[in-house]
């Protein structure tokens, strides 16, 4: 069901499952210039609602009005809280509680406006720590920051960079990968729904408090060398 959502940069779109007896919404967007119709994140989709968890897959406003470029963090931060707290307003999404995540810049995005959300946790997807070659540029500081339980899914031969374990944060290596996440779907939509289980609070309770992964973090191994994949 595609769901619009209002928002002062224009509107956003959710294309929500919604299974009967939903114990979490998990919302989804996508990188800078994609969609949301990604391998990762369409297997991501299918096997969480399957298991009873609510998936929304957010396309946010500036890629609905057709650009490919997304805005500076802070309006970008600003129309993604208000698309959330839209979506939350749904019957029955309100009370479930509320797991942010995406790939690439969608990352960020989920990483930035955690603890404004109210979310849980965050899945973070193909991460870009730093633009290609330019490990000095480094966006750690936006993992660091999410204030709940993290779990990052990277490729090995992601060139955006390897982000590290930390504090509250696994990191998921898919060998073989690069950014796109295109290989071992299975293993990233496996990795993704185990997170989101360890993290759920108390079902009898609707109150969203945040939980603690139970999943020790994998091997962190640095990226080969390869040309930028696109985001």
């Amino acid at each position: 069901m595609r769901i619009d959502l209002a928002t002062a940069a224009g509107t956003a779109w959710a294309d929500l499952e919604r299974p009967r007896g939903a114990s979490a919404l998990l919302v989804l967007t996508h990188g800078a210039g994609g969609g949301v119709q990604t391998a990762d994140l369409l297997a991501i989709r299918d096997v969480c609602t399957a298991e009873g968890i609510a998936v929304a897959l957010l396309t946010q406003p500036y890629r609905v009005a057709g650009r490919r470029t997304p805005p500076k963090p802070g309006p970008q931060d600003a129309a993604w809280l208000e698309a959330i707290t839209a979506l939350g307003r749904r019957r029955g999404l309100a009370a479930l509680p509320l797991v942010l995540g995406g790939r690439s810049n969608g990352a960020r995005v989920a990483c930035r406006t955690a603890r404004a959300s109210g979310a849980v946790a965050v899945v973070a997807l193909a991460f870009p720590l730093h633009p290609p070659g330019k490990p000095e540029n480094s966006r750690l500081g936006e993992l660091e920051a999410t204030g709940v339980p993290t779990r990052v899914v990277q490729g090995d031969r992601d060139p955006f960079g390897m982000p590290p374990p930390g504090a509250g944060r696994d990191v998921v290596v898919i060998a073989g990968a690069d950014h796109s996440l295109k290989r071992d779907t299975v293993t990233t939509a496996a990795a993704v729904l185990d997170f989101v289980r360890a993290t759920l609070p108390d079902r009898g309770r609707q109150t969203r408090v945040a939980g603690r992964a139970d999943r020790q973090p994998g091997p962190v191994s640095a990226p080969r060398s390869e040309p930028a994949a696109p985001r």
